[in-house]
């Protein structure tokens, strides 16, 4: 924000700023006036209904779309880092990067280890969420929000590259030590539900605010459904490490895809799914409960080569991360992951926008100010070509 100092007194600028067109994501505004101060939204409006006050800064991109800044739910590093092993010298290079690629918010997501490992990983990564909630940032840098725990109570059938050392039965001990660790700031775990002891820390974590996700697992219908009774209410990356859908026997996917309480998230590159299968995912899910994310290793943004994903050394070549011959992560972005839905499934690009921001801010439990453009939210926004490319993102204000 532009601060001018007059004697002793400091006057904040507003910003206003224009554009071809504004996706709050819910509804679209053409000719939008976005009105901005101190960092926050205060009025969206349009040049049809209100003019520019002659003391605010105008910022114009004429030919551009102001959208929210994206949440990735499930983000295991880019450009070399890892958020098992990063230290916190490192994780601003990843806040960086992934704003170039439109996100603003993510939450680190980890990998089946020992449990020592896992504990001291927490413990960095609530470290790195508190001091980006002290600090707030501005500038093109994402932050991290809180912690996604993928393992380690997951499926030993459906472990996808997970090492199968380092899965346990779920008890609520586990569950509140890794709590603990992580300073109370786990959003999200993936379990799965038919494992012995699931449908109690799903009960117990949902208590807590934890969005429990049903994936890497191997379940019949009936305990999946135990398992929503119990307070899950989302899909871990939809059909990767998951029991494979059949007509007589429909699994856990089966209840994914027609159950209309429950969200889902899918990897949209063309590579964990074909673009045919993320079209029926879309259209199962429709645009209220689907959510894309990138399951992006730290080799994302980097060549091919040898790269970490927590303890597990993971190949990538030609765009395909694997381990053992297993499919291990992608080096997906999310503004790639919001273009593919376009093309595969000729979903609109405010459809796509909506998956990658307002849906994934709800599944998190963030019903304001986070994944949408509105009255009394954070000026954090992207500046999109008509195509989705990203030209510039903003966070609270700053940036432009």
């Amino acid at each position: 924000m532009r601060r001018f100092a007059i004697g002793i007194t400091i006057i904040h600028r507003m910003l206003v700023f224009s554009a071809h067109a504004l996706y709050t994501p819910l509804e679209e505004i053409l000719r939008p006036l976005l009105f901005v101060e101190e960092g926050r939204v205060v009025e969206i409006s349009s040049r049809a209904h209100k003019d520019v006050p002659a003391n605010a800064m105008l910022v114009q991109y004429d030919e551009s779309i102001l959208a929210p800044g994206f949440l990735d739910l499930h983000l295991h590093g880019g450009v070399g880092v890892d958020v098992m092993r990063a230290s916190a010298d490192e994780l601003p290079r990843l806040n960086q990067f992934l704003a170039g690629h439109g996100v603003t918010g993510y939450f680190p997501t980890t990998v089946a280890a020992p449990l020592d490992r896992t504990y001291a990983a927490l413990s960095l990564l609530a470290d790195a969420i508190e001091a980006a909630e002290r600090s707030r940032p501005g500038g093109a840098q994402a932050e991290p929000l809180g912690i996604h725990l993928e393992g380690p109570f997951l499926s030993h059938k459906r472990r996808g590259v997970h090492p199968p050392e380092f899965l346990l039965e779920p008890t609520i001990e586990i569950f509140d030590r890794l709590w603990q660790a992580a300073h109370g700031r786990v959003r999200m775990m993936t379990i799965a539900p038919e494992l012995p002891g699931a449908v109690e820390v799903i009960g117990e974590a949902a208590k807590r605010g934890v969005c429990m996700s049903l994936g890497h697992s191997d379940a019949t219908i009936e305990p999946a459904r135990a398992a929503i009774a119990a307070g899950a209410r989302h899909a871990t990356h939809t059909f990767n490490a998951m029991r494979p859908f059949d007509h007589r026997d429909p699994g856990l996917l089966g209840e994914v895809l027609t159950n209309g309480n429950l969200s889902a998230d899918i990897i949209a590159d063309g590579i964990h799914t074909a673009a045919e299968i993320v079209k029926l995912f879309l259209q199962a899910k429709g645009k209220e409960n689907s959510v894309l994310i990138t399951d992006a290793i730290s080799a994302t943004g980097m060549p091919d080569g040898i790269y970490q994903l927590g303890p597990i050394q993971v190949e990538v070549k030609d765009g395909r991360c694997t381990s053992e011959g297993r499919l291990a992560g992608s080096v997906l972005t999310m503004d790639k992951a919001v273009r593919n839905v376009t093309q595969f499934a000729g979903w609109t690009l405010r459809d796509g926008v909506r998956a990658a921001s307002w849906n994934a801010a709800r599944v998190a439990g963030f019903d304001r100010g986070c994944g949408k453009l509105q009255a009394g939210s954070e000026a954090t926004f992207l500046v999109l070509s008509s195509q989705g490319e990203v030209r510039k993102t903003i966070v609270r204000g700053q940036g432009y």
